[in-house]
């Protein structure tokens, strides 16, 4: 019985002290009170021209757009030319709409 009345006094003690020492707290270690600062103090303009000038890096840097890759064809309609022949071997110029094919005879969307 002993124990525990030394556990609770023990426990009120602590909560004591706690509740004291947080008024203590250095200014140093508290988080920054005004949420309306610039983030790293630069502007919202300074911001957008950083992102800018990276986007700009990148576009540079990548070189290759979706017209130049070779798994991308471009569409054809229904009568246009859509392969051509060279030799025994027939080469797709461009891909039929849903629907269609590409007729190997007339070389031609139908």
């Amino acid at each position: 019985m002993e124990s525990v009345r030394a556990v609770v006094y023990l426990s009120v003690c602590l909560s004591v002290l706690t509740s004291l020492c947080q008024g203590q707290r250095s200014v140093d270690n508290q988080p920054p009170s005004a949420p309306d600062e610039p983030l790293l103090r630069l502007t919202t303009r300074e911001l957008a021209e950083a992102l800018q000038g990276l986007l700009d890096e990148a576009d540079s840097s990548l070189g290759l757009s979706v017209e130049k890759k070779a798994s991308v064809i471009p569409r054809c309609d229904v009568g246009e030319r859509c392969a051509m022949k060279h030799g025994p071997r027939i080469g797709r110029l461009c891909d039929c709409l849903r629907g269609t094919a590409c007729n190997t005879f007339f070389l031609r969307c139908y």
